[in-house]
Protein backbone atom coordinates (compact mmCIF):
# COMPACT_ATOMS: atom_id res chain seq x y z
CA UNK A 1 0.00 0.00 0.00
CA UNK A 2 1.65 3.44 -0.90
CA UNK A 3 0.34 6.60 -0.34
CA UNK A 4 0.88 9.77 -2.29
CA UNK A 5 0.28 13.47 -1.39
CA UNK A 6 0.13 16.52 -3.79
CA UNK A 7 -1.25 19.71 -3.79
CA UNK A 8 0.44 22.04 -1.44
CA UNK A 9 2.35 25.49 -2.87
CA UNK A 10 2.82 29.13 -1.99
CA UNK A 11 -0.26 30.95 -1.83
CA UNK A 12 -1.07 34.34 0.16
CA UNK A 13 -2.50 34.45 3.39
CA UNK A 14 -6.44 34.51 3.08
CA UNK A 15 -5.77 31.95 0.08
CA UNK A 16 -6.80 28.53 -0.42
CA UNK A 17 -5.38 25.25 -1.72
CA UNK A 18 -6.69 21.64 -1.82
CA UNK A 19 -4.33 19.31 -0.98
CA UNK A 20 -4.91 15.60 -1.64
CA UNK A 21 -4.16 11.94 -0.73
CA UNK A 22 -4.29 9.03 -2.64
CA UNK A 23 -3.78 5.48 -1.69
CA UNK A 24 -3.16 3.10 -3.76
CA UNK A 25 -1.94 -0.67 -3.73
CA UNK A 26 -3.45 -4.03 -2.46
CA UNK A 27 -5.97 -2.36 -0.66
CA UNK A 28 -8.86 -4.10 1.24
CA UNK A 29 -9.99 -1.15 3.26
CA UNK A 30 -9.08 2.44 4.38
CA UNK A 31 -10.10 2.60 7.72
CA UNK A 32 -9.11 6.27 8.27
CA UNK A 33 -7.09 9.02 7.10
CA UNK A 34 -4.93 11.88 8.77
CA UNK A 35 -3.92 14.99 7.59
CA UNK A 36 -0.70 15.94 9.72
CA UNK A 37 1.46 18.92 9.37
CA UNK A 38 5.02 19.73 10.68
CA UNK A 39 6.42 23.37 10.63
CA UNK A 40 9.88 23.83 11.51
CA UNK A 41 11.08 23.01 14.86
CA UNK A 42 7.74 22.14 15.79
CA UNK A 43 6.10 18.68 16.39
CA UNK A 44 4.55 17.15 13.76
CA UNK A 45 0.23 17.54 14.41
CA UNK A 46 -2.77 15.94 13.58
CA UNK A 47 -4.83 18.68 11.22
CA UNK A 48 -7.83 16.61 10.20
CA UNK A 49 -8.88 12.93 10.38
CA UNK A 50 -11.75 11.57 8.72
CA UNK A 51 -13.00 7.67 9.34
CA UNK A 52 -14.17 6.08 6.32
CA UNK A 53 -17.04 4.11 8.30
CA UNK A 54 -19.43 6.66 8.59
CA UNK A 55 -17.01 9.34 7.67
CA UNK A 56 -16.94 11.29 10.58
CA UNK A 57 -14.24 14.25 10.66
CA UNK A 58 -12.28 15.49 13.62
CA UNK A 59 -9.82 18.92 13.02
CA UNK A 60 -7.99 20.96 15.30
CA UNK A 61 -8.66 23.57 17.16
CA UNK A 62 -6.99 25.81 15.11
CA UNK A 63 -8.41 25.35 11.35
CA UNK A 64 -11.49 24.49 12.59
CA UNK A 65 -13.84 26.59 10.38
CA UNK A 66 -11.18 26.86 7.91
CA UNK A 67 -10.42 23.32 6.37
CA UNK A 68 -12.33 20.64 5.41
CA UNK A 69 -11.65 16.81 4.93
CA UNK A 70 -13.33 14.66 2.40
CA UNK A 71 -13.18 11.77 0.88
CA UNK A 72 -13.67 10.30 -2.12
CA UNK A 73 -14.13 6.15 -2.22
CA UNK A 74 -14.57 5.48 -5.41
CA UNK A 75 -10.99 6.88 -6.50
CA UNK A 76 -9.45 5.78 -2.53
CA UNK A 77 -8.32 9.76 -2.08
CA UNK A 78 -8.80 11.61 0.63
CA UNK A 79 -8.99 16.21 0.25
CA UNK A 80 -8.02 18.58 2.24
CA UNK A 81 -9.57 21.62 1.26
CA UNK A 82 -7.93 24.49 2.92
CA UNK A 83 -9.32 28.26 3.25
CA UNK A 84 -8.65 31.11 4.93
CA UNK A 85 -5.09 30.31 5.30
CA UNK A 86 -2.47 31.77 7.50
CA UNK A 87 0.68 32.36 8.05
CA UNK A 88 0.61 29.96 11.01
CA UNK A 89 -0.58 27.08 8.80
CA UNK A 90 2.74 26.82 6.79
CA UNK A 91 3.84 23.61 7.13
CA UNK A 92 5.13 20.56 5.28
CA UNK A 93 1.55 18.34 5.27
CA UNK A 94 1.36 14.67 5.44
CA UNK A 95 -1.48 12.29 4.89
CA UNK A 96 -1.17 8.65 7.12
CA UNK A 97 -3.67 6.24 5.93
CA UNK A 98 -4.91 3.44 8.50
CA UNK A 99 -6.89 0.16 7.36
CA UNK A 100 -6.44 -3.63 5.83
CA UNK A 101 -4.75 -4.82 2.98
CA UNK A 102 -5.87 -7.80 1.06
CA UNK A 103 -3.67 -10.65 2.33
CA UNK A 104 -5.83 -9.34 5.47
CA UNK A 105 -2.51 -7.51 7.43
CA UNK A 106 -2.91 -4.08 9.08
CA UNK A 107 -1.47 -0.83 6.91
CA UNK A 108 -0.54 2.35 8.80
CA UNK A 109 1.44 4.42 5.96
CA UNK A 110 2.85 7.64 5.42
CA UNK A 111 2.76 9.91 2.19
CA UNK A 112 5.55 12.14 0.90
CA UNK A 113 4.97 14.58 2.48
CA UNK A 114 3.76 18.78 0.61
CA UNK A 115 5.02 21.79 1.19
CA UNK A 116 2.44 24.55 1.97
CA UNK A 117 3.69 28.08 1.93
CA UNK A 118 1.32 30.83 3.17
CA UNK A 119 3.47 34.36 2.44
CA UNK A 120 2.49 37.68 0.80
Amino acid sequence: VQLQAFGGGLVQPGGSLRLSCVVSGSIFSINAVGWYRQAPGKQRELVAAIISSGGSTNYTDSVKGRFSIARDNAKNTVYLQMNSLKPEDTAVYYCNAKGRSTDWSIYDRWGQGTQVTVSS
